[in-house]
């Protein structure tokens, strides 16, 4: 009820009941910062690492469904390493997968070197990995690709491991490309800001890199619990952006309304679309629902910027 008061009567009619703008009154669910990021690494305009894995993890679903791999089970993950260059303009672009982690669940009595890496390998890693990023050869290393390193991973789900909720904020951001505020998602409805800000912040920095106005962008949002209003906007391009990044704060803050009850409102965020949340991340999907990934307002920044339209290979 304490935290309720403020939702649905924010700071801002409570201190000025003369408020007459619908989208002031609901405050922000909880204090903290969010943060959102898009970069040019990938075209779902996400860090390549992140996207690998979930690339991987969707490629484990759909051998073990299809009955390729029959003996897999439903748990599992993986981790993608890749090593970066600084190029020419000083930009980082990556050059080389360095490592691949999988780990996923299977059936009792099977052997992890003799069986299921090689499998993995074949039907999983081949499909997914871009060719330019390694050398056929390091598939005959003994480290370039880890397959369940402990041996077994027969047990899986709540049965192997206690705790679900809040324990994976980076595999469902962005793989620690960017800075993360500490929230989890699960479990909370859109009033928190933990979830809807991420969300928009997302929204903002996608459409700020398809509009080309910068190559990488981080956009950190924070609200105090019961105010409407963001109390800060920030944004770091990492030296990449195409206009001063105070004028893109402007455009942000021109184009982008980043009170709860707009985000509800832009985002369409009320509605039982959040199960398919729970695996392969929460960015850089192409899911109708998720409404976060539109790069809807990239036309109006680019004319609003004055910058030419960015020109993919």
């Amino acid at each position: 009820a304490d935290i309720a008061q403020g939702v649905e009567a924010s700071y801002e009619v409570q201190h000025d009941p003369g408020d007459d703008d619908p989208l002031d009154r609901v405050g922000a669910g909880d204090q903290g910062m969010m943060f959102g990021f898009a970069c040019t690494e990938t075209e779902e305009l996400m860090p390549l690492p992140i996207t690998l894995a979930h690339r991987i993890t969707k490629r484990l679903s759909e051998v073990r469904k299809a009955q390729v791999l029959p003996y897999l089970r439903p748990d599992g993950k993986a981790q993608v390493t890749i090593r970066y260059e600084i190029d020419e303009h000083g930009r980082q672009r990556p050059v080389e997968v360095a490592r691949v982690l999988v780990s996923t669940q299977h059936r009792e009595g099977l052997d992890a070197d003799s069986l299921i890496k090689p499998d993995v390998i074949e039907h999983v890693l081949h499909p997914i990995l871009p060719r330019d990023l390694y050398d056929e050869k390091r598939f005959d290393e003994r480290d370039f690709v880890l397959v369940n390193p402990t041996g077994k991973f027969v047990r899986g789900g709540p049965m192997g491991d206690t705790g679900l909720t809040g324990r994976k904020i980076i595999v469902d951001t962005y793989g620690g490309a960017a800075r993360h505020g500490g929230g989890a998602f699960s479990g909370k409805d859109p009033t928190k800001v933990d979830r809807s800000a991420a969300y928009a912040a997302r929204h903002v920095a996608k459409n700020i890199v398809a509009a080309g106005l910068s190559d990488r962008c981080e956009l950190q949002v924070a609200y105090a619990i019961g105010v409407a209003h963001p109390v800060s906007i920030e944004i770091d391009c990492f030296g990449t952006e195409q206009i001063p990044v105070p004028r893109i704060q402007e455009l942000v803050r021109e184009h982008f309304d980043l009170r709860p009850a707009a985000i509800l409102r832009d985002l369409d965020l009320m509605r039982p679309i959040y199960t398919k949340t729970a695996t392969y991340g929460h960015f850089g999907r192409a899911d109708h629902d998720f409404t976060w990934e539109r790069t809807d307002k990239a036309d109006a920044l680019r004319e609003a910027a004055g910058v030419a339209e960015r020109v993919t290979a």
